[in-house]
């Protein structure tokens, strides 16, 4: 407990509370002096929580140290290039490190760790479902300032963004702790900016989960106004958490893009590159180049609150319906920020396990960046019930069915790999496909709401929220847990447990397919999404009964993931040499990976997927190791 305390996240998170109460005094002083109220129903006014919030963030980076260097700088004063972590174990994770791996494995706990928040409230207000009428969230109910009803409301919105952000992070993690190895680097290009992405994302993550405390908001995970205008200061929380957690996407996007572009190994050419990199680079162009329009349209919101600027409010002049168009310009392209990488993983995992060649590697690499280019022209499908202008509804059908052209181009790559292959099934090859199963129902589900006529019907109904867990789960949930049990032994040097790894899978996939048919099915009966209570008279009490069934049945698989992952990393079975037998350049290596990657530089010499091919040549040659040089 001393050592934590005394650890940049501690420190971190008291200088974010120290920073919170003075900003916030700071404000609470100037409206002291000018005569107006200084306190309101949450003790604080709202400016008072914006500005403090906003301080608070900016202090936890000062408090944890990752600016240190950088400040260092500032004053003239010289730092090493590189620093050697003075943490072992469990110690390196909470405090600040330039290794890219010590990065990625901290970007993953906290993806979990707000996973299981995510899914905890889900389960919450899951249980409220599971009969009509009001169980125990009633309106005499009182919980931070909200009744039950309220609370509801506020739990579902904080679901859908908590495991967005978790999600965006889980991302990251994978990226970061596998691309370098991949390419041959020894770091990311910025080791300090790649800390520094890290490292925001916690106080945007706990400003994200104080909206809880503050009222909470009745808006959905979209925030939209004029909802978004009136809602408790939670409100506000929520638009500050996501606007502080987008400077990670944004900065780690930059990252990702000139490490690929300068530091590749000799040799490894565009088309010689894994493609789980190319997955990372389409990835990142997006996050690059579309983060800023969710932030931008929260903090058009926020401006609005605060200052009384009409942004969107037709009173003023203003319009709620361009708040959707900034919001959706990001938030679709987001979508394929979530999967690509999951896709990348499936397709870099296929081959090791089917042994086999992967069939189209050219198309595949090729559909990642097509699916972020046309990712960028399909925002407003969203937006067909919303009042915009009618001829504008027909071109965006057309172009989000034009997405299903590349989508489907990796489909059809992953079945001809699979094809009389020699297929295994280890618990991460279980995973590749049921992910490929679970997004093929998410692709299958997608049209209907792609096409005006049906979407008009279909729309604010649970079919969406089917269709959207579907996508989510196959395109990145899977693959998360794939990529997660495929490379734990090059982080570790141990395995984890196949017969729990195999259990979570069994548990989750059947209940998962029974949750998101369910949801679909009772979506077309005219179940509305977003509402704490229904008609009985619609006849799907006992639908929902067997859908929060199927929801526990999911946390409980998540459970033994979670006790599997922790427990293997002291007590798993050590993992010595290349566990999979890959051909990728990490694998040729010790486990876990030295502090610097590659001892020796390699030079690729073939192509990355040539498995099962006769007389075939190694992907990688390692150059010998200079003479007299300790081994």
């Amino acid at each position: 407990m001393k050592r934590f305390i005394s650890s940049a996240l501690a420190y971190g998170l008291g200088w974010q509370l120290i920073g919170t109460l003075l900003g916030a005094g700071l404000i609470t002083g100037i409206r002291a002096l000018m005569g107006l109220s200084v306190t309101d129903r949450f003790f604080f006014t709202e400016p008072a929580w914006v500005l403090g919030g906003f301080i608070g963030a900016i202090s936890f980076l000062f408090g944890s140290g990752v600016t240190s260097d950088w400040m260092k700088w500032a004053r003239g004063i010289d730092t090493p290039e590189h620093h050697e972590d003075h943490h072992s174990g469990w110690e390196k994770y909470v405090n600040v490190s330039l290794d890219h791996k010590v990065i990625g494995i901290q970007y993953t706990i906290v993806a979990l760790a707000l996973i299981s928040i995510g899914g905890l409230f889900a389960l919450i207000f899951r249980t409220e479902l599971a009969a009509s009428q009001l169980q125990f969230l009633t309106t005499d109910m009182k919980l931070f300032g909200q009744n039950g009803p309220q609370l509801y409301n506020t739990l579902m919105s904080l679901h859908g963004m908590i495991m967005i952000v978790s999600i965006l992070l889980g991302i990251s993690g994978i990226i970061n702790y596998v691309v370098p190895l991949l390419l041959g680097a020894q770091d990311m290009a910025f080791p300090r900016l790649n800390a520094f992405s890290f490292w925001i994302a916690v106080p945007g993550a706990v400003l994200l989960l104080s909206s809880l405390f503050l009222g909470g908001f009745d808006t959905g995970w979209t925030g939209y106004p004029p909802l978004s205008a009136r809602a408790p200061v939670g409100m506000q929380m929520f638009f500050l958490g996501v606007f502080v957690a987008g400077w990670s996407s944004i900065l780690g996007a930059l990252n990702v893009i000139v490490t690929v572009l300068r530091m590749r190994a000799k040799g490894m050419t565009a088309m010689r590159m894994p493609i789980f990199v190319w997955a990372a680079i389409a990835t990142s162009l997006i996050a690059l180049t579309a983060t800023q329009f969710i932030g931008l349209s929260f903090q058009l919101v926020m401006f609005q609150r605060l200052f009384g600027m009409g942004f969107f409010d037709p009173a003023k002049g203003g319009n709620p319906v361009l708040f959707q168009h900034l919001f959706w310009f990001y938030s679709h392209p987001a979508v394929y920020v979530f999967i690509l990488p999951g896709l990348g993983v499936i397709s870099e995992l296929l081959p090791v396990f089917v042994r086999k060649p992967l069939f189209g590697y050219r198309w595949i690499a090729m559909s990642s960046l097509g699916i972020a280019l046309v990712g960028f022209v399909v925002w407003a499908h969203h937006m067909f019930t919303s009042g915009m202008n009618e001829y504008l509804r027909v071109p965006f059908m057309y172009s989000t069915l034009l997405v299903a052209i590349p989508t489907g181009v990796k489909f059809f790559s992953w079945v001809a790999t699979i094809w009389n292959g020699k297929i295994t099934t280890p618990t991460p090859m279980l995973f590749v496909l049921g992910g490929i199963v679970v997004f093929l129902m998410g692709g299958l589900s997608g049209p209907p709401n792609a096409i005006v006529s049906t979407d008009l019907h279909l729309h604010d109904t649970y079919f969406i929220v089917g269709h959207f867990h579907d996508t989510i789960f196959g395109g990145f949930v899977f693959p998360f847990f794939a990529a997660l049990y495929y490379w734990f032994p090059k982080a570790t040097g141990r395995r984890m447990n196949e017969t729990l790894g195999k259990l979570h899978f069994w548990l989750m996939t059947p209940a998962f397919f029974v949750l998101t048919f369910g949801m679909m099915y009772i979506g077309l009966l005219g179940m509305r999404r977003r509402i704490v209570d229904y008609d009985p008279a619609l006849g799907i009490d006992s639908t929902h009964l067997v859908l929060t069934i199927a929801g526990y049945l999911i946390g409980l698989s998540v459970v033994i993931f979670i006790y599997n992952f922790f427990n293997s990393i002291k007590n798993g079975e050590k993992a010595e040499g290349n566990v999979w037998n890959s051909r990728s350049p990490e694998w040729q290596v010790p486990s876990p990976m030295p502090v610097h990657n590659y001892d020796q530089p390699f030079e690729v010499i073939s192509e990355p997927y040539d498995y099962g091919l006769e007389g075939g040549s190694p992907y990688v040659k390692f150059s010998e190791p200079e003479s007299g040089k300790h081994q």
